[in-house]
């Protein structure tokens, strides 16, 4: 009897204490920061470096790059998950681009929450370098 009743607080105990760990961020409110390209810009090489700042407590970032743009797109040119693991090279992506318009957007997610897309427009002219 007295094994069963340690053993049921025991276990009461370690279920309380593991949903604190088990609890999951919620990044929802953040923002990610894109950095580069920015709002309008002119990018003068056809491989286009795209930098954003990171969000605490998430797991992966999803980007995505439309031409012209995502309300009106003719191709969605990028659509990656950025998983952060032990592959993970930091908050940037290359991706080789033709000469158009084009908006790129980024998302953070992690297991329970995700926050609004970042989105920035610009323009690929490698003809005026």
């Amino acid at each position: 009897m007295k094994r069963t009743l340690l053993f049921v607080l025991l276990f009461g105990v370690f279920t309380l204490g593991c949903e604190d760990i088990l609890e999951v961020p919620d990044i929802s409110g953040q923002q990610v920061e894109l950095l580069a390209p920015s709002q309008g810009s002119v990018v003068t090489d056809n491989n286009v470096n795209f930098n954003w700042n990171g969000v605490n407590d998430a797991d992966s970032y999803l980007i995505q790059v439309a031409t012209p743009d995502f309300e009106n797109a003719t191709q969605l040119v990028l659509d990656s998950v950025m998983a952060i693991d032990s592959t993970f090279v930091g908050t940037r992506i290359s991706k080789q681009l033709s000469n158009s318009a084009y908006e790129w957007r980024v998302k953070a997610s992690n297991s329970g929450f995700e926050t609004e897309f970042s989105t920035s427009g610009f323009t690929v002219d490698a003809s005026s370098n």
